[in-house]
């Protein structure tokens, strides 16, 4: 791809995609996955803004050379404006909240690709979220533990991972965004823009909540984590309450675990070392959830034998 004086780099996530800045467009380049980061990324801002949801609307399609470009929002998110001193985090919250819901009242679960192809948003099946958990041990455990022991303590993780995932409680599926935090939420005139939803399924409502109250990006409070929690209880009625704090909690600890596997993965096999520096963070926040719950106890009490206060506070340079 070419490069001149107008298009202008910007800084990547943690996808094989490339992102320019072309005048008032951004343009996405993605060789490597390129259906998945450019025809499904398109395919699922067809269905939000179908439905009165702010995402990226495709300007040029030109898959055959890997890149598309789209609608530009601009540079700041929800991440500045909620980090920035003195900001009132709730406000800013409540308005990603309202966005929340208007995304889990999607029904759509099918669109016309710009390739004229239908792309199905897929389930979020008990098999997926072991698939994921399961980078935990495919990657961060053989970074950090001795050759010798890895077998038994995958076997033994496998297991009590796999018992977890069986005591989530709800069977009701809602469009899942699947990486629903502050960073990924644009603001864009005033209102939640969203972007990097190329992975959206329909699955537990309860996973785009952890994701944005857990966010290993942004620390929050105890007591501010429960007054968001709170806030999307009360704008969002007909919730089994004690299904969903079940729920919430088991997918915010299995969403940790699978970020501490894709953060190994992304230093260990794609040389991307910035995200490092954010494991400690995953750790605190399973530490949090897992505490005082009897449902956690197998899990917590294998993971304080094995991954000591050092390995998890680990400041990699």
């Amino acid at each position: 791809m070419i490069i001149n004086k107008n298009i202008i780099p910007l800084s990547g996530d943690a996808s094989f995609r490339k992102f320019y800045r072309k005048k008032n467009k951004i343009l996405v380049y993605c060789k490597k996955e390129k259906k998945t980061n450019l025809l499904n990324y398109d395919a699922i801002n067809k269905i939000l803004i179908k439905n009165k949801i702010k995402a990226p609307k495709l300007i040029t399609n030109n898959y055959k050379n890997n890149f598309i470009e789209i609608e530009d929002f601009g540079d700041i998110s929800f991440y500045n404006k909620i980090n920035y001193k003195n900001s009132n985090k709730l406000f800013h919250y409540k308005k990603i909240l309202i966005t929340l819901q208007k995304l889990q009242k999607i029904k759509e679960k099918k669109i016309k690709t710009f390739l004229k192809s239908t792309y199905i948003v897929p389930k979020y099946t008990k098999k997926k979220l072991f698939d994921e958990a399961n980078l935990f041990l495919n990657w961060y455990l053989p970074f950090v533990i001795k050759k010798n022991k890895q077998k038994k303590l995958n076997e033994e993780l496998r297991k009590i991972i796999t018992k977890i995932i069986n005591n989530l409680k709800s069977n009701k599926s809602f469009f899942v965004h699947r990486d629903f935090h502050v960073s990924n939420i644009m603001f864009f005139k005033g209102q939640p823009a969203i972007i990097d939803s190329q992975d959206s399924v329909f699955g537990n409502r309860a996973y785009d909540l952890a994701s944005l109250i857990d966010d290993v990006r942004i620390k929050t409070t105890s007591k501010e984590k429960k007054k968001i929690f709170n806030e999307y209880v009360k704008i969002n009625r007909n919730i089994n309450i004690y299904e969903f704090i079940n729920d919430f909690k088991i997918l915010s600890v299995l969403r940790n675990l699978k970020i501490i596997g894709i953060f190994t993965r992304l230093f260990v096999r794609d040389h991307k070392r910035k995200y490092l520096k954010l494991i400690p963070n995953a750790w605190k926040l399973i530490e949090y959830r897992v505490k005082d719950e009897k449902i956690f106890n197998e899990l917590k009490n294998l993971l304080d034998k094995n991954f000591s206060k050092k390995i998890r506070s680990k400041k990699w340079k």
